[in-house]
């Protein structure tokens, strides 16, 4: 778990603090200003926002760089928050944006792929992937580039509803509803592929093998 350098103080910082609601902290720490406010938003979501990262980067020293940055960021631009959406929402935006952007600009073919606990739910994809394994599923994705991931895992893993896959991609609902289906159609399509090369490299190897009745 990331704990961060901005340790909480429990006997300080979470003074009857930790009922409050995120809106209700951001507009308590903007309006006075006391560190304390956000010391209980960065315990409540400093793993998720560096379990993210990770996700994106498998480095955890990586990871853990990423997500000081992040809320640096986010402690920065707070004021900006409007309440439009939910904050998690928001902070989440920033997160996938911050990491695309990172991973685009060091030009490396760095995708995240999921570990078994982040793949997104076999049920939850419906009736086209319900013959796909875990494993398929897997090696399907990491032949996808991170916006196609991003918006699948966004949709099954993280199950954010379109309008706020919309707001985290900076785009509209319609369009985020256009990307999922064609991610959705390009992992059906990868899979069979997939699918395809190892039953060719299973009938090869079959062929070698020496003639037995039984």
């Amino acid at each position: 778990m990331y704990l961060g350098s901005q340790t909480v103080n429990a006997s300080s910082a979470m003074f009857n603090l930790k009922p409050l609601s995120d809106e209700e902290l951001i507009r308590s720490y903007i309006t006075s200003q006391d560190n304390r406010y956000f010391d209980v938003l960065y315990a409540r979501y400093c793993d998720k926002v560096y379990r993210k990262c990770l996700s994106f980067l498998k480095d955890p020293d990586l990871a853990s760089d990423f997500t000081h940055d992040i809320f640096l960021k986010v402690i920065t631009c707070i004021s900006t928050f409007k309440g439009h959406a939910r904050f998690s929402t928001w902070l989440y935006s920033i997160t996938y944006n911050y990491c695309l952007d990172q991973v685009r600009f060091r030009k490396k073919e760095q995708h995240f792929f999921p570990t078994p606990d982040e793949m997104p739910d076999l049920e939850e994809l419906n009736d086209d992937f319900s013959d796909i394994t875990a494993s398929g599923l897997r090696k399907a994705m990491s032949r996808m580039d991170p916006d196609e991931q991003s918006v699948l895992m966004l949709r099954f893993q993280d199950d954010f509803s379109f309008r706020e896959i919309g707001d985290i991609l900076k785009t509209s609902e319609g369009s985020a509803k256009m990307r999922l289906a064609r991610a959705r159609k390009k992992l059906r399509k990868y899979y069979l592929e997939t699918l395809a090369l190892a039953l060719m490299v299973l009938s090869r190897w079959a062929a070698k093998l020496p003639f037995r009745f039984f």
